[in-house]
């Protein structure tokens, strides 16, 4: 199989019940699934930051403006579309002020439009019990660190 190197940025969207925005992918080489956030590869001369705000727009429709300038770089190895993918991942949060914002699908590659089945935004108690994969598995501990203040924090 081959081995790509890809830094990428991701973005936790956060609405306003705290419930967390998951984008539900179908890998187009093997047919399997998998839950994740927002988010893609950092093109050349692009920060993580550009590069969240860029993919949160094209993926999403959402306002980029929301994407605040902290990250969690988190090492990645994912495989899709019969390609693995290594690499340090740059996780951002947003905020956004409704219950579940409305999503457009005009900035998708044509390829992205074939591969995104649906999306969702998931009470974070409900991210254990999705039936498929959620990537990266560490996500919880991502969105502790980047919003600690949320339901999900521990309580000691």
């Amino acid at each position: 199989m081959e081995t790509t190197h890809r830094p990428a940025a991701r973005v936790l969207c956060l609405d306003a019940a705290h419930r967390l925005l998951l984008l539900h992918w179908r890998d187009p080489f093997d047919g399997t699934w998998l839950w994740e956030p927002p988010g893609g590869g950092i093109e050349p001369g692009e920060t993580p930051l550009v590069a969240a705000r860029r993919e949160l727009a094209e993926e999403t429709g959402l306002d980029p403006a929301a994407v605040l300038d902290r990250s969690v770089p988190v090492d990645r190895d994912v495989r899709w579309n019969g390609k693995r993918y290594i690499g340090t991942e740059y996780f951002f949060l947003a905020r956004f002020a409704d219950e579940r914002p409305s999503l457009v699908r005009t900035g998708l590659l044509p390829d992205e439009q074939a591969t995104l089945d649906a999306h969702a935004w998931i009470e974070w108690s409900d991210l254990s019990s999705l039936r498929d994969p959620v990537e990266p598995p560490q996500l919880p501990a991502v969105l502790g660190a980047l919003a600690p203040d949320g339901p999900w924090r521990v309580r000691g």
